[in-house]
């Protein structure tokens, strides 16, 4: 039986190999490729699911990195963790900006808001490890809250019809309590 084929889009985060690793640990294929692929090889490539890594740009600057156009359009489930969740919102149609009160970084309590879908087991208020300067302001079109903190209200996010789900936090350390 072949194993689920997952790509990872890098953007510079420093925990992308542990992304990797926690997939290869849940017996899933993936492989680490640079953000600025082709179209083409996201195509050619026919994951079963991307995943957009964290970095440390800001979306809100003129050059950052940006995936390819791709993505969006294979229908296959988009995970966006930091960056890559920043980098999903504006891109859809959402609002990132600075954070007011400057960079979140450490342990931060989780608020789960909606518990039935992809959120379902994990604790209210569970343990997380947030590192970002910036935050989406306004959701997407199509996009609801599943999760906040006190200084994020869109710390977990999803389209679900699209299959599109980010995450402010790194579910990938273990400083992040509930990573399952």
């Amino acid at each position: 039986m072949p194993r689920p084929l997952v790509l990872i889009l890098d953007f510079g985060s420093q925990y992308t190999q542990l992304i990797a690793r926690r997939l290869r640990e849940s017996n899933v294929y993936c492989e680490i490729h640079p953000h600025d692929v082709s179209d083409e090889f996201v195509r050619a490539f026919a994951p079963k699911g991307i995943v957009l890594s964290g970095g440390p740009n800001s979306v809100t600057e003129g050059h950052t990195p940006r995936a390819p156009a791709a993505v969006w359009t294979q229908g296959v489930p988009v995970l966006g963790i930091c960056y890559g969740l920043q980098w999903m919102s504006q891109h859809t149609g959402g609002e990132v900006t600075p954070a007011k009160d400057g960079a979140e970084y450490g342990r931060t309590e989780l608020h789960v808001v909606d518990a039935q879908d992809l959120l379902a087991g994990v604790r209210q208020d569970g343990i997380v490890w947030m590192s970002h300067g910036d935050k989406v302001s306004k959701l997407p079109p199509g996009f609801r809250v599943l999760g906040k903190s006190e200084p994020c209200p869109f710390a977990v996010v999803a389209d679900l019809a699209r299959g599109f789900v980010g995450l402010q936090f790194h579910p990938e350390v273990a400083h992040t309590v509930d990573r399952s």
